[in-house]
C-alpha cells in the first residue's frame, strides 16, 4: 500500500508541475517523440508481446483473449497513427466557451481544465497503454496505468518508451506512471488514494468493473459490458442488412462494440433469417435462437433468458424474432447495456423512433455497431466508452478528460 501511495503522490506532483508548463507545443513534441520511439522499437515491442502470448497460450487463454493481447505490426502502426492523430486535434485545455454578458455588464463563461490524476485499470489490450497515456497527456492530466498481468511484458516495454519521451522533453516521467505489481491488492490500494487520484476509469470485463466500483473511494467512469444489438426492421434493405449484421458480429467479436444479439421483424424473418444464419455459420458463429427462430432453423441452439443479457465476446450470437419496432426497442432497453445499438431500415419514421427511444450511448442507423469507436468518431483515440450519463457518455476522447471552471470578467463590478 505504501508503494501505491508513493506512486500516486509522485504522479500528483508531476501533474501540478505539468499544469504550469504543459503548453500545446510541448504536448505535441512529446506525442511525436512517443510515435518515433514506438516506430524505432517495433522489434523490441513484438519480442515483449511474444513473451506474453507464449505465457497466455501456456495458461490456456482463449483465442479471443489472445487476440486482444496481441501486438502485431498493424496494431503497432495503429498506436503510432493515434499519436499523430492526437497531435492534430485541438488542445481542449484553456478553451473558453458559453461566454455571455450578464445584464449587469460583466461576462461569465467556462474554461476547460484537466481533471487531474486519472487511474486507468485495464485488462488484456496493451495498445490501451498508449491510447490512455497519450490522451491524458494531451488533455493535461497525469495518469497511473495498471494493465492486466497477462500483458505485463508488453506494457512495461511501452511504459518505458512513454517515460523516455517525457524525459527527453524535460518533463517529470512520473506524469505517466505504471503499477508494476501483479498483485490484485495493488489495485485495491490504488482505489483508496482519493487524496491524489481524481478519477478511475476501468476497462475490461464486467467482473473487474463491478469490483472497482464496489471498492473505490474515487469517482469511477465505466461501462459494465457491451450488450450491443442489431435490429433488422421490416423495411430494411436485405443486402445492407446482411452486410451490417455480419460485420457487427464477426469483424472482431472479442470487443465491446461487437453485436451480441440480432433482432429481426417477424414479417421479414422467414425469407431473410435462414440465409443470414447460414452466412454466420460459415464464419463459425454459434447461433442461439428463440422458439420462432428454431421453428425456421431447427439446427440452432435454444437461447436462454440469460443469453439475451450476455456479453459473449466470442463467435456466439443470440437471435430473437420480434413483432415490430416497439417490441425491438422494449427488448433493447430491457436486456441491453446502454452501449451501442443499431437499426437497419429504409423507413425514416422508424429510424427516428429508434433514435429517440433507444436509451444507449451510441445509436446507429444503417451502420455497424463496430463503428462505435473514438478514433472513428474523430476523437483521435479513446480512453474508453462510458455508459454513464453524467460528465461523459459514449467514446471518451480529449474533452471527456477535462472538466471546467467558471470564469467571470468584470470592469470593477461589485454586488449591490
Amino acid at each position: 500500500m505504501n508503494d501505491m501511495k508513493i506512486t500516486a503522490q509522485n504522479t500528483f506532483v508531476a501533474y501540478h508541475e505539468f499544469l504550469r508548463i504543459g503548453s500545446t507545443q510541448l504536448k505535441n513534441r512529446i506525442l511525436k517523440s512517443i510515435a518515433d520511439k514506438i516506430e524505432s522499437n517495433r522489434k523490441t515491442l513484438i519480442e515483449a508481446n511474444n513473451k506474453d502470448l507464449r505465457a497466455g497460450e501456456k495458461a490456456g487463454l482463449t483465442s479471443a483473449f489472445l487476440d486482444r493481447l496481441a501486438l502485431n505490426e498493424k496494431r503497432i502502426q495503429g498506436m503510432i497513427q493515434a499519436c499523430h492523430d492526437i497531435v492534430m486535434l485541438a488542445d481542449p485545455v484553456g478553451q473558453i466557451f458559453d461566454m455571455v454578458v450578464r445584464p449587469q455588464g460583466f461576462k461569465v463563461g467556462r474554461m476547460r481544465v484537466p481533471i487531474g490524476v486519472i487511474g486507468i485499470i485495464y485488462e488484456a489490450r496493451p495498445n490501451v497503454t498508449i491510447e490512455a497515456a497519450t490522451l491524458c497527456l494531451k488533455s493535461g492530466n497525469g495518469v497511473i496505468l495498471r494493465g492486466g498481468s497477462h500483458a505485463f511484458h508488453s506494457n512495461m516495454a511501452l511504459v518505458a518508451l512513454l517515460q523516455e519521451a517525457l524525459k527527453d522533453n524535460d518533463v517529470n516521467p512520473h506524469l505517466i506512471s505504471y503499477v508494476d505489481s501483479k498483485d490484485r491488492a495493488a489495485v485495491e490500494a490504488m482505489l483508496i488514494q482519493d487524496e491524489y487520484i481524481h478519477l478511475i476509469i476501468p476497462r475490461g470485463g464486467e467482473g473487474l468493473i463491478r469490483s472497482v466500483v464496489e471498492k473505490s473511494r474515487i469517482p469511477v467512469l465505466k461501462h459494465y459490458k457491451g450488450v450491443c444489438h442489431v435490429y433488422i426492421h421490416e423495411q430494411a434493405d436485405p443486402d445492407m442488412a446482411v452486410k451490417i449484421a455480419l460485420n457487427a458480429k464477426v469483424q472482431r467479436p472479442a470487443v465491446c462494440n461487437s453485436a451480441e444479439t440480432l433482432l429481426i421483424d417477424e414479417t421479414v424473418a422467414k425469407h431473410l433469417l435462414p440465409g443470414l444464419v447460414a452466412e454466420y455459420q460459415k464464419k463459425g458463429v454459434e447461433i442461439r435462437g428463440c422458439e420462432q427462430t428454431r421453428s425456421l432453423i431447427p439446427s440452432v441452439k435454444t437461447a436462454s433468458e440469460e443469453d439475451y443479457y450476455a456479453e459473449f465476446l466470442d463467435l456466439i450470437l443470440a437471435v430473437k424474432i420480434v413483432r415490430n419496432i416497439d417490441d425491438a426497442i422494449t427488448h433493447i432497453n430491457k436486456y441491453g447495456s446502454a452501449h451501442t445499438d443499431a437499426i437497419i431500415t429504409e423507413n425514416l419514421h422508424a429510424a427516428n423512433q429508434f433514435l429517440n427511444n433507444v436509451d444507449s450511448a451510441s445509436v446507429m442507423i444503417n451502420a455497424s455497431t463496430r463503428l462505435s469507436d473514438g478514433g472513428l468518431y474523430g476523437l483521435g483515440a479513446e480512453i474508453g466508452i462510458s455508459t454513464d450519463k453524467l460528465h461523459a457518455r459514449g467514446p471518451m476522447g480529449l474533452e471527456g478528460l477535462t472538466t471546467y471552471k467558471w470564469i467571470v470578467m468584470g470592469e470593477g463590478h461589485i454586488r449591490e
